[in-house]
């Protein structure tokens, strides 16, 4: 399998090209210029091809015979970074290409997440923060999330809980729904978020879902296992 990694040089993104490495897969990873160093320790693995992720024609010559696309959708800057990402992978990743781009739990595709009210507020102060300082766009990604759930592509989109660094716990659990009691405890290993996004590209049950998702052995998952809505 040929596999197009976007956005491989941040935390999530190495661990994905690392997971996709160690299946043998063949890899193309895509970052911003400044960022390629970190990638050094993939050097003689990967194809790096460097550039603004929300570049279309940097896109289509990254994406150009992948049988998967992992995508990390980064609201970077005032630009409309992920919406034009995730415009660019749906535009021009090959026909049958499974899709998996990651988000965190505040992009809804149904509109039936229950939010906490600590959650929303943080949400939206993050938010405003963000514009004033002109550093990222969370609405953004609510714009790249719309464009996804509205096309016909095979895509999954991977819902994030908060994050932290740790060894694997394993795959994690998920829900459809945000509320769900299995995701209360609300932290994953990022190194398992990337393990999901990368299983998701063999599992044909995630086509068109839009999984929430946290550590397989946080509390709230292992007080509810074998439960998801």
């Amino acid at each position: 399998m040929k596999v197009c990694v976007i956005g491989a040089s941040g935390k999530l993104g190495r661990y994905l090209v690392r997971h996709a490495l160690d299946r043998g897969y063949e890899v193309v990873g895509v970052c911003r210029e400044r960022s390629v160093p970190k990638l050094a320790e993939f050097a003689d693995r990967i194809t790096v091809v460097p550039g603004p992720t929300n570049d279309p024609e940097l896109i289509r010559k990254a994406v150009a015979g992948c049988d998967g696309v992992l995508t990390v959708l980064a609201p970077w800057g005032v630009q409309q970074y992920s919406s034009g990402t995730a415009q660019a992978v749906l535009d021009f990743a090959e026909p049958d290409a499974r899709l998996v781009f990651s988000c965190g739990w505040h992009i809804s595709r149904d509109g039936e997440d229950r939010y906490s009210w600590r959650f929303k507020a943080t949400v939206r102060i993050v938010t405003v923060l963000a514009r004033l300082l002109r550093a990222v766009e969370i609405d953004d990604q609510v714009e790249a999330g719309r464009r996804i759930f509205a096309s016909d592509r095979r895509w999954t989109v991977v819902r994030g809980s908060d994050l932290e660094e740790g060894e694997s716990q394993g795959l994690p659990v998920w829900s459809r729904h945000v509320g769900d009691p299995v995701l209360a405890s609300n932290l994953t290993r990022r190194v398992d978020f990337a393990l999901f996004m990368v299983e998701a590209l063999t599992d044909d049950t995630l086509v068109h879902e839009a999984p929430a998702i946290v550590g397989r052995l946080s509390p709230s998952a292992l007080a509810h296992a074998g439960t998801r809505n």
